[in-house]
């Protein structure tokens, strides 16, 4: 028995860091316990997200045994992993589901001034892409390491009508009208 198998192709724009103006925000700090025979041990792991709010963002994960100093890796690990999202008149696109792990994610575009309808971990990731009007719902985990991943999961297979007309080698009226 034979599979169809689709593959989905994401185009990932890898952007650099020069010239750009990033702003970081933390999404979340976790302490963790380590048990030895000498007693416990604690250290620190911090989400971080980076963006210029006009379209770039990345994400950091950093740890160490200082909060300050887990929250700085984070944000250079943030800076080596930034992308370039579309965002149209201050929303995205077009509708769009993404999974990571247990969390599940819906970006829908909003009219203007709706505002970022996100919560927690999402709004961060949102906010920093540059995002004004979008709806998003949050189904499944709130684990904020799952929401974030999965939130850049959905930004990255978003495409505008420049990019399916320069993949399909067409001009642009023939991406609306067909």
């Amino acid at each position: 028995m034979l599979l169809n198998l689709t593959v989905a192709v994401i185009y990932i724009k890898k952007v650099k860091t020069s010239d750009l103006e990033l702003k970081d925000r933390l999404v979340a700090i976790n302490r963790v316990t380590k048990v030895t025979k000498g007693g416990r041990t604690f250290s620190f792991s911090a989400i971080v997200v980076v963006g210029n709010e006009d379209g770039i963002v990345g994400w950091g994960l950093g740890k160490a045994s200082e909060v300050t100093a887990a929250i700085a890796k984070g944000v250079d690990a943030a800076k080596k992993n930034l992308v370039k999202v579309p965002v149209i008149n201050g929303t995205i696109p077009h509708t769009q589901e993404a999974k990571f792990g247990g969390a599940n994610v819906l970006l829908k575009p909003a009219s203007s001034g709706t505002g970022v309808k996100a919560g927690g971990a999402m709004r961060a990731v949102l906010e920093s892409v540059g995002v004004h009007d979008i709806l998003a719902k949050s189904k499944g985990s709130s684990n904020p390491h799952n929401l974030v991943k999965a939130t850049f999961a959905a930004l990255l297979e978003l495409r505008d009508a420049y990019t399916v007309a320069e993949h399909r080698g067409v001009a642009l009226d023939k991406v609306f009208n067909g």
